[in-house]
């Protein structure tokens, strides 16, 4: 029995038309979507609930997705792409895995490219578009269950995916779908509540620059004032923060106000090590590690953390847990 795909259209560069471009209308762009999808695949086409561009998606919007796949799950699909925008396609990617886990088979891709040409009415001469959706295609139901990420000739475990090049077709790096990732594997439904929820997370990522410990002082300071839900810090290699009692103090206090420090690190690849002596404070204060895939996996998993419990404190107690 042939395998019924669902293809979810989501926006992005993959359905812009015109010259500067902009989005073509859904209603308009799944027919001719539809025409270059290869005859020998059973495929159905279905628009998101939330279609924008993608350095304006939030959480709320891939928790609208996740739903969308859960309740066509519930309708007999199990295989799904996902055409969604290249800037936030790690994070999409990321969260779709977090909340699918291996539930089901799912592929998100996106294109540098339109598929169509200005005028909107033939696939472009040049795009990447088609060679990305047919990849994910192909690849969909020949994967193992889980969610990963197609583009430009390679498929990523979703979890490790990061976009690496702003304009190249090769753009994205991850862990490779062929090669061993200790990815999520529970579901978790989402249910409204849960969409409405998020809309209030508050994270805020500080990338650390070479700067005197009073300077961070200040800096927490003022955060202090009105705390984020969760603090990213990126330190330097292996995560290393050069701190002192009043910093470890502010940590602290953060704590007490409900938010959580999370010390993460701004080198791309690699994982934390604590094993430096700069680094010895960490097994005590009142901060999280980064133990997460890619820095999108962390944002996801912040996500999850905080629709999954109630407090600050289950936070920190669960961390390690997911």
């Amino acid at each position: 029995m042939m395998k019924t795909i669902a293809l979810i259209y989501m926006g992005g560069t993959f359905g812009c038309i015109g010259e500067p471009l902009i989005p073509m209308p859904e209603q308009d762009f799944l027919p001719l979507l539809a025409k270059v999808i290869p005859p020998h695949l059973q495929v159905e086409c279905f628009a998101a609930a939330s279609i924008k561009d993608s350095s304006a998606c939030t959480a709320t919007d891939w928790l609208m997705l996740v739903q969308q796949i859960q309740q066509l799950q519930l309708n007999g699909f199990q295989h799904f792409v996902i055409i969604h925008g290249t800037d936030t396609l790690s994070y999409a990617a990321a969260t779709l895995a977090r909340f699918l886990g291996h539930s089901c088979h799912a592929i998100i891709t996106g294109s540098q490219y339109p598929l169509l040409n200005i005028e909107g009415n033939d696939t472009r001469e040049f795009t990447d578009a088609i060679g990305n959706l047919y990849l994910a295609l192909e690849q969909v139901l020949a994967l193992p269950s889980g969610v990963y990420l197609a583009f430009h000739e390679q498929v990523f475990h979703a979890q490790s995916t990061l976009k690496a090049h702003t304009t190249e077709l090769d753009a994205f790096v991850g862990i490779k779908a062929d090669q061993s990732c200790d990815t999520t594997a529970d579901a978790l439904i989402v249910q409204n509540e849960q969409i409405d929820q998020a809309a209030q997370l508050s994270v805020l990522n500080l990338m650390l620059q070479p700067i005197a410990k009073q300077q961070f002082i200040l800096q927490l300071k003022n955060l202090l004032l009105s705390p984020p839900h969760f603090l990213v810090l990126q330190g330097f290699g292996t995560g290393n923060i050069a701190v002192n009692d009043e910093i470890l103090a502010l940590f602290e206090q953060l704590y007490q106000k409900q938010c959580l420090p999370i010390i993460s690190t701004q080198v791309t690849f690699g994982q934390l090590d604590q094993r430096y002596a700069v680094s010895s404070w960490i097994q005590s204060a009142k901060v999280l590690v980064n133990d997460c895939h890619s820095h999108a996996d962390l944002y996801a998993k912040v996500l999850q953390m905080y629709l999954k419990y109630p407090t600050h404190e289950q936070w920190f107690a669960h961390w390690h847990q997911h």
